[in-house]
């Protein structure tokens, strides 16, 4: 235990969660490269507080406007009222500070997604829970359009997702650039429905009720292909990550992409997968050359083969997730 730092406190204070005189211990929480995050231990139990970075923790240089907190909170709100037990409950935001309140979730009860992945835990009805939460919080926001005018974020959503992550594998890739370009223009012109922006293993807790998402720092109003990809696509880097449990993860891509279409309603589900399957070779390029690289790709001949993939499939564009799963499964069972 240690004293949390003084401008999460003054957050919290400014939030009314703690005495204006009073200070708090806790204990910094690893994972985090956009924000500060702390276990706050306060008079009524402990909350976990959030404080948005300017500059990420990554080597790249990628800074983001701090102001994304505010979002996040008003995503929060959105997704719990569209389906209870898919967030945590948010106690407070302070945009003076930059923090924002929530219910602490013990690990214990709250695995990491990511984790169980990670020990090749993967089990297609939890990812078949995944889809079905997400789309749900798409469709009540697609229901909702006025929504638009309280996610002003299309300029932060470029800097923290389309830029570093698509605009940058053009950057690597300059003869895959016009269909990586492509795809953050389709992107910008799709608005419907309110998008977490960093559907990851990493921000999904596996609750005792079902999936709770994290961090949804990139809240934006725009395309929710974007979401479904997002996820998918790390769904696909697993395999090669715990190649034992590859036939698994594949099982999960499956079911996590079918629980979702299945739901979708406010446009034509076939369209949407196509922007998706799109999305997908994009996606994993920029997992290997873009400004966020995921961690567990050490090996160059390993990274190679992400590219080969990912580069045949923005030559020839497929229009759903099923051609991405067959050239994936080609590679990484070989």
């Amino acid at each position: 235990m240690q004293p949390a730092p003084e401008a999460i406190l003054d957050g919290l204070r400014r939030m009314g969660l703690l005495a204006a005189d009073a200070t708090a211990s806790g204990e910094p929480l690893t994972g985090g490269v956009s924000s500060d995050i702390w276990r706050v231990d306060l008079p009524d139990g402990p909350v976990c507080v959030k404080r948005a970075l300017e500059r990420l923790r990554v080597a790249a240089e990628w800074r983001a406007p701090v102001e994304r907190n505010l979002f996040e909170a008003r995503w929060m709100r959105r997704a719990g009222a569209a389906c209870p037990g898919a967030v945590p409950d948010l106690l407070g935001q302070d945009p003076a500070t930059g923090t924002l309140a929530m219910a602490y979730l013990p690990p214990a009860r709250y695995g990491v997604w990511k984790a169980r992945l990670r020990a090749g835990e993967a089990d297609p009805r939890f990812a078949a829970a995944v889809g079905g939460r997400l789309v749900r919080i798409h469709a009540a926001s697609a229901a909702e359009p006025r929504l638009a005018d309280e996610f002003p974020t299309g300029r932060i959503f470029y800097d923290i997702r389309l830029e570093p992550y698509l605009v940058a594998a053009a950057r690597a890739h300059p003869d895959r650039a016009a269909p990586l370009l492509e795809l953050v223009e389709t992107t910008q012109r799709c608005r419907c429905a309110l998008v977490h922006g960093d559907v990851s293993p990493k921000n999904i807790l596996c609750g005792p009720d079902g999936p709770v998402f994290l961090d949804a720092e990139c809240a934006t109003w725009g395309d929710p292909a974007f979401d479904l990809a997002f996820c998918l696509n790390h769904l696909l880097l697993k395999c090669v990550w715990t190649p034992a449990a590859t036939g698994q993860f594949l099982a999960c891509f499956d079911l996590l992409g079918a629980a979702y279409l299945s739901g979708v309603a406010w446009e034509r589900p076939t369209a949407l997968e196509r922007r998706a399957a799109r999305l997908l070779p994009g996606l994993l390029l920029a997992r290997v050359d873009g400004k966020s690289p995921v961690e567990y790709l050490t090996q160059e001949w390993t990274r190679e083969r992400v590219r080969s993939v990912a580069r045949r499939l923005l030559e020839s564009p497929p229009a759903q997730l099923a051609q991405v799963r067959q050239a994936w499964a080609e590679e990484f069972r070989a």
